[in-house]
């Protein structure tokens, strides 16, 4: 066989998950290397192959415009694929429909739930399956409160703060919300197709067919996707999933980045041996000196969150010289927040909030304090610590991308 570098590599990991010469050309020739990838975990029986490819088909969404909401409370980004929430139009723990963030990889989609269908499959499911959009609705559900954040949150605070712009979407406080989910635990789901206990990775498949990878995917420790808090989420605030937000389905991973939440789920892929994707080898992957390259990955893989806190107030804020509660929201994927501090002089001295609510499951807390300043120029910070003894830390190592920024934000206020 006369081929190139990448394709001999190529049919040296194809020949590791069992598949023949005609299949791997077939893959090649449909879908080049992404497909020969997506075909090595997939189940090896040609006609359960077929029936997935077939029900992917008939399932196929309508692109929709970019969003579907109303975009004026937002900050829309040059990027077209992301709305910025104002941290300012939210008062109480559960953020409105209407001002969550929005992160898309393609256009918001418009799924005909009538034909779509979620197949579970792989090596390392014993009986793969479909299920129809009622077959989830029919099972027991568990409804939770957990923030989402986009991996990107605050990175434009390398530049602002630090004077060194990574690449992406340049999100300063925004990327964040509060919700209550309703769904399925994935877990469920994955032991009505026979998962085995060998299973180590879960790799989640959007049908964004316009995003890198022609459908959006993350990988998930099989450990955490049995996680009976790892939902896949069919409601949102009460109501049925909005279209922007990934209706029909949605994964649902309290505590990590806001990317292995993958949106309009449609297949999940259940396999023995680890899986390498663009979204956790290249993107999503802190890369960077102070990061050790993982497993095929160019650094670090992002996964859980980190510790953090904003103001709820426009970026630089403009106020009247009064007196004036100003509140906050902060978060930590290792339990709930157990203080909030404050500074007005640059960090040298902090005082703790007055007010702190109570955090229910995944939920970030609210926090609150009285100030009465004079007219000038001031720069607010808050530093968080969590019930486990996490601290927002003074400074963090650059990543090119800018994931995880979780300094305490200098945040530019002017009294007047």
């Amino acid at each position: 066989m006369n081929r190139s570098p990448q394709v001999a590599r190529l049919w040296g990991l194809a020949r590791q998950h069992g598949m023949d010469r005609r299949r791997f050309f077939q893959a090649l020739t449909a879908g080049g290397a992404a497909a020969v990838l997506a075909a090595c975990v997939e189940p090896r029986d040609a006609e359960q192959a077929a029936a997935t490819d077939s029900a992917a088909r008939a399932a196929s969404p309508a692109p929709g415009p970019a969003w579907f909401k109303d975009t004026s409370p937002f900050i829309v980004h040059d990027d077209g694929k992301s709305l910025e929430a104002r941290l300012e139009n939210m008062q109480g723990l559960i953020t409105p429909v209407r001002y969550f963030f929005v992160r898309n990889n393609s256009v918001s989609l418009d799924v005909d739930v009538e034909s779509w269908r979620l197949s579970i499959e792989g090596d390392a499911v014993t009986s793969p399956i479909q299920l129809k959009y009622d077959d989830i609705r029919q099972m027991p559900s568990r409804t939770l409160v957990s923030y989402l954040e986009c991996a990107g949150n605050h990175r434009a605070m390398f530049d602002l703060v630090r004077g060194q712009k990574a690449k992406g979407t340049q999100w300063r406080t925004g990327g964040v919300g509060n919700g209550e989910w309703t769904g399925v635990p994935l877990g469920e789901l994955l032991r009505l197709a026979g998962v085995t206990d060998d299973a180590a990775n879960v790799l989640l498949i959007g049908l964004d067919t316009e995003s890198p990878e022609e459908g959006f995917r993350r990988v998930v420790s099989a450990e955490k996707a049995l996680h009976p808090d790892t939902l896949l989420a069919y409601g949102m605030n009460g109501e049925a999933l909005p279209r922007d937000h990934g209706f029909p389905l949605r994964a649902l991973i309290p505590g990590w980045v806001g990317s292995t939440n993958v949106k309009w789920l449609g297949r999940i892929v259940v396999s023995k041996s680890p899986i390498w994707t663009r979204n956790n080898t290249t993107s999503y992957v802190l890369i960077g000196d102070s990061y050790r390259p993982e497993g095929e990955a160019s650094g670090k893989v992002t996964t859980t969150q980190v510790i953090k806190s904003a103001l709820a107030l426009p970026w630089p804020a403009e106020l009247e010289a009064e007196t004036r509660r100003i509140h906050g929201f902060a978060h930590s994927p290792d339990g709930p927040i157990d203080r909030v501090e404050w500074s007005v002089d640059s960090g040298r001295t902090w005082k703790p909030v007055e007010a702190l609510t109570p955090q229910v499951q995944y939920s970030w807390a609210r926090f609150e304090f009285g100030w009465d300043p004079r007219p000038g120029e001031y720069t607010i910070m808050t530093r968080a610590t969590d019930a486990v003894g996490n601290t927002q830390p003074e400074e963090i190592p650059f990543n090119e991308k800018g994931y995880l920024f979780n300094q305490p934000l200098p945040h530019p206020v002017r009294v007047t």
